[in-house]
């Protein structure tokens, strides 16, 4: 057996496992980026929930000031009352006037925090919502997954020991072949020799459907490994369309010789048969 035939069986039994595992890689890249979105999702929120702590802590450390202000402003207020100088007056007031204006910058940008923390709890709160609905979904999809793992399982050990069996026959840099040529075009790697004209020694590629030339067709006949000049495929022939040659000139086609005798003997055969089913 060629190597190409070789080939052919390792193929067609890898043609098989990628057929069966079809939905199974669908399930796994559905899973996939539904475990994606939930990350992505699970991030934001993450993100934003440390925000809304970050912005709690400066409010609450702001608050701690303006209650501090405040407290300083009243013993101004007591010190202004009790003071006995207009220099101390003077004094007490341009410090609570200060504080005032501090007091008011803490306030105009704590209500800002403010109003971007309950912001960020609305968004936190619908990430959560979501981070829940997205995580059903995986995990649907991991059963789903899980599943048809399942199913298949019997059949993919099935043809994984048929596929080990075939290839042991096979040489290495005839698999590296195959494999190059899979990564490249899947299921239609290797490409059978389509007869266009025998007699006109017209042969393509199935695949591509680019004209072959003879001496590329006559490589495969001698069981040599061969690729399409085209589209790189692995050529093959289930049958050996080189040594149907076309007939020269005067000469008859070998094939129309056959099947000319046998017409003949065809015909041969009613009389006689006719002859031995009348009475004696």
């Amino acid at each position: 057996m060629s190597v190409t035939a070789q080939l052919l069986k390792v193929f067609r039994v890898e043609q098989q496992l990628r057929g069966l595992k079809s939905r199974l890689h669908t399930a796994e890249k559905f899973l996939a980026e539904q475990e994606k979105q939930l990350a992505g999702l699970t991030g934001q929120h993450t993100k934003l929930a440390s925000e809304h702590k970050g912005l709690r802590a400066t409010i609450a450390g702001e608050e701690t000031e303006t209650a501090s202000i405040d407290a300083r402003m009243a013993k101004l207020r007591d010190q202004m009352n009790s003071s006995k100088t207009n220099k101390e007056y003077s004094a007490f007031l341009a410090e609570l006037n200060s504080l005032k204006g501090k007091k008011d910058e803490i306030e105009k940008a704590e209500l800002g925090q403010m109003e971007r923390v309950e912001a960020i709890k609305k968004q936190v709160d619908e990430l959560a919502k979501s981070i829940a609905e997205r995580e059903a979904i995986v995990s649907k999809a991991r059963k789903d997954v899980a599943d048809r793992a399942a199913e298949i399982k019997d059949r993919v050990d099935e043809l994984n020991g048929q596929r080990s069996d075939l290839a042991k026959d096979v040489p290495g840099d005839a698999l590296k072949f195959l494999s190059d040529a899979t990564a490249l075009h899947g299921d239609e790697a290797m490409s059978v020799v389509e007869v266009i004209d025998r007699r006109n020694h017209e042969w393509s590629c199935s695949n591509c459907q680019m004209t072959l030339p003879v001496e590329l067709v006559n490589a495969i006949s001698m069981h040599k490994l061969t690729r399409c000049n085209s589209c790189k495929c692995i050529l093959f022939t289930e049958e050996d369309v080189v040594s149907k040659k076309a007939p020269k000139n005067g000469e008859v086609d070998n094939e129309d010789i056959v099947k000319s005798k046998k017409r003949v003997a065809a015909k041969k055969a009613k009389p006689a048969a006719a002859d031995a089913a009348k009475p004696a």
